[in-house]
């Protein structure tokens, strides 16, 4: 079957399944597949459609606590949604989207329509729930998920290489179409290349973010979005934020968009609550302004709490002096686009990436990039740092200006320490 064809077949079979599916399913019998801390990702085996190598089924995030959706204003505790899997592809589109309240009524419901198949990554919920829908029948409606994951354990490192194989070669393939919209080629209208090839400029950028994919909707939609040019800001007393970084290894990751700095020790702690460092991603020119002043560049420093909350400190740059941080992430810049380097038995510390007067702005937003999720805590610090002009040149080499617009303020509240 060609490619056209088993799309058209998915597009087919998804349309049949959402027609005969009513909006309020009837009760399930939920299997956990995954957990992470704050969720767990839950299927409905009894929902399973199948169909050549296809199959549709019902599953559902189950939050700790429920989140506020923007769209809304409600708050949602669980999110049950209806995918198709491709079990020879090793892809998976979104259908169907469910917001249930904590009482287990629905908040809002939403249709995809054009779902967009993406690849499975090995290690991630969809490869669990792919694994247990994917595996032969016979084997299986009494064994548990466990002995099913031990059933399979042999081939697991193939089906990873060959995952991991696929996604590179995708990768490859997207980075070329990149190149092609930026020389001013034509770009492909598949909707899942467009998805994945969203950028700074042209057809892809930021005012066409929101119609790239479903998952982006956000980025049109959203009413708390960064970044913002900071005004009008509350000064009060804020707390200090407490930040915790060790000399520690790392990886230096080149997206093709922007550098990207991963440590593997780190956090910041705030009000008590702890925050762990994820990664370190550099903007040119800066993303937010202050009173429309805009810098040279921006490190944005992000952080994940136990429950999923993300925090985000951002550092502005102006010309001055050399930054060891970040000559540290040029120096180990991989040879390769959209690869990473990890130098071992090399550390960096990220203390001189900070001023030392801490005083910050700290407001509500989401993140700059697609699928610009909100309810991101941020805090940018009031007193900029410097990178030379040597540093500022290089990355302007290698990256076209990688800035979101400013995003409005929506009557959100903005404050800033007294000192």
């Amino acid at each position: 079957m060609s490619p056209g064809n088993s799309s058209l077949s998915a597009r087919l079979f998804a349309a049949a399944f959402l027609a005969a599916t009513p909006a309020s399913a009837p009760a399930a019998a939920w299997h956990t597949v995954a957990e992470a801390p704050g969720r767990r990702v839950e299927i409905d085996r009894d929902s399973v459609q199948r169909a050549d190598t296809r199959r549709i089924v019902r599953s559902r995030i189950v939050l700790d606590r429920p989140i506020v959706d923007p769209r809304t204003s409600a708050s949602y505790r669980s999110i049950e949604i209806e995918s198709s899997y491709d079990c020879a592809g090793r892809t998976h589109a979104t259908l169907r989207r469910t917001y249930y309240r904590e009482d287990d009524s629905v908040l809002r419901q939403e249709e995809v329509r054009n779902p967009v198949e993406m690849p499975v990554r090995s290690g991630t919920p969809d490869d669990r729930i792919l694994r247990e829908l994917c595996r032969p029948r016979g084997d299986g409606a009494a064994l548990t998920i466990d002995q099913a994951l031990g059933k399979v354990n042999e081939a697991t490192a193939d089906l990873r290489k060959a995952n991991e194989s696929m996604v590179d070669e995708a990768v490859r393939k997207d980075l070329r179409q990149l190149n092609q919209i930026l020389a001013g080629g034509k770009t492909p209208a598949s909707p899942k290349a467009a998805a994945r090839d969203w950028a700074y400029e042209g057809a892809a950028g930021p005012a066409h973010w929101g119609s790239l994919s479903p998952d982006f909707a956000l980025c049109a939609s959203g009413v708390r979005q960064s970044p913002i040019d900071i005004v009008d800001a509350f000064a009060v007393d804020l707390p200090p934020i407490r930040f915790l970084y060790p000399p520690a290894p790392f990886r230096v990751a080149d997206t093709g968009r922007y550098l990207e700095l991963a440590v593997q020790d780190g956090s910041i702690e705030l009000l008590g609550k702890s925050y762990r460092l994820d990664r370190v991603r550099f903007h040119n020119p800066s993303e937010f302004s202050v009173a429309g002043k805009t810098y040279e560049m921006e490190a944005q420093l992000v952080h994940r709490a136990e429950d999923g909350k993300q925090a985000v400190v951002s550092v502005l740059f102006g010309q001055g002096a050399e930054n060891p941080v970040v000559q540290t992430a040029l120096n180990h810049l991989p040879l390769e686009r959209g690869s990473e380097a990890a130098p071992p038995g090399l550390t960096v510390d990220l203390a001189p990436l900070l001023p030392q007067q801490q005083g910050y702005f700290t407001f509500m937003g989401s993140l700059t990039a697609p699928p610009c999720t909100e309810d991101v805590l941020w805090m940018v610090l009031k007193t900029p740092q410097e990178v030379s002009a040597g540093q500022l040149a290089m990355f302007r080499r290698l990256y076209p200006p990688n800035a979101r617009p400013a995003q409005a303020l929506s009557g959100r509240i903005i404050k800033e320490s007294r000192q």
